[in-house]
């Protein structure tokens, strides 16, 4: 009978984690078991809105409108990170906004421009969000925001969608003024959930996120929602996932493993 490689190399594994004495399988055990997950936001919140919004009050011009200001959002946080001039993530989406309408030379109003603003303070869950979400504390994992957004965007979208049940205090950058992909960001997972960092998932939307996060150490779920492509920058993501739902599968598997 012929053996597949793959079923070699997990009977090969099998045994030898068998051949171990009882405490130090049980080591193993713990130290590969994941018992919390930061999560970026937009892994929960659907940001598609936005965009949206942008094409109903700029006919033919939103998406347009919408990808510069995603631009010098990302431009703005990194730059204020590295030159160690902070600003809270709504301040800076707004200052990204007003750059991208005034590249554009779109004549942007006050209203217009709160109008755009506020859609970042009500954006929909993911539809399979709940229910991934009732999985997570089905499986006694823990659950916390670490987010560029501030405190207050991550309240307010929770409160909209009727979610804060599920989730510990959130570990927002406003906490260390540095956003991702800083590590001194990427360290409240390991100081707010009081975790190793081998025992904390990071579930990331964006791939430049998962980048970061896995340098920092994490365990890494890339949640790709728009199938895009991987960043060439020598690493790979642990697992990576079109929705949410897959987080609970890389879970499972690990955790079953361990």
């Amino acid at each position: 009978m012929r053996i597949k490689r793959r079923e070699f190399i997990s009977l090969l594994s099998a045994t030898a984690i068998t051949a171990l004495p009882l405490s130090e399988h049980l080591a193993v055990a713990k130290t590969n078991r994941i018992k919390a997950i930061a999560v970026d936001a937009f892994v929960v919140f659907d940001p598609r809105p936005i965009e949206q919004c942008a094409e109903e009050l700029f006919p033919g011009r939103g998406t347009e409108l919408t990808s510069i200001w995603r631009t010098r959002q990302f431009e703005y946080t990194w730059l204020r990170t590295i030159g160690n001039h902070y600003k809270d993530f709504w301040q800076v989406t707004e200052d990204a906004l007003n750059n991208a309408a005034s590249e554009m030379r779109l004549p942007l109003t006050k209203a217009e421009c709160q109008r755009l603003m506020g859609k970042y303070e009500t954006l929909p869950p993911w539809p399979d969000v709940p229910e991934t979400l009732s999985g997570l504390r089905r499986r006694n994992i823990r659950i916390a925001f670490l987010s560029n957004f501030s405190a207050a965007m991550l309240h307010s979208n929770l409160a909209a969608a009727k979610l804060e049940e599920y989730f510990e205090p959130h570990l927002t950058t406003d906490r260390v003024g540095a956003f991702k992909p800083s590590p001194v960001a990427y360290q409240m997972g390991p100081d707010g959930f009081a975790l190793e960092l081998h025992e904390i998932g990071f579930a990331a939307f964006g791939s430049w996120d998962a980048v970061g996060a896995k340098w920092f150490g994490y365990p890494t779920i890339w949640v790709n929602r728009s199938n895009r492509h991987w960043e060439n920058l020598d690493i790979q993501p642990d697992a990576t996932t079109p929705n949410f739902r897959g987080i609970l599968d890389f879970l499972d598997e690990r955790n079953c493993a361990a």
